[in-house]
């Protein structure tokens, strides 16, 4: 059964642009592992942990490192859930997670799913 479902989409240029400017933002918004990828990588990053949260219902208290996106060998990415991220999900009956990433024509996106 689906618990929830997010899906965000953010502007390439726009997002290099706020990193450019706010250099800070990689390491608030970032665990080290994905604060050291390409910009079209972090922003579709940014756009899954946007859409973790939608998905979760938008709490508040969520903290950015606490959803972390992985990539398999085969290419595949891997949604990690922690501390109140993973604690919000739970609190959902949320046993499993979906991931869905892309960029292209300038823009990245990523749609989540959660399931019990």
């Amino acid at each position: 059964m689906i618990v929830g479902v997010g899906i965000d989409v953010v502007e390439l240029a726009r997002f290099d642009a706020s990193i450019a400017r706010t250099p800070a933002l990689r390491e608030k918004l970032f665990t080290p592992a994905e604060a050291v990828l390409p910009i079209h990588s972090l922003a579709a990053r940014f756009a899954a942990k946007e859409a973790v949260a939608k998905a979760l219902g938008a709490p508040g208290n969520l903290e950015w490192h606490d959803a972390e996106v992985w990539t398999l060998d085969s290419g595949q990415p891997v949604l990690e859930l922690r501390g109140t991220v993973l604690a919000r999900a739970k609190e959902l009956g949320a046993t499993s997670w979906h991931l869905s990433l892309s960029h292209d024509g300038g823009i990245a996106s990523a749609v989540v799913i959660l399931e019990r």
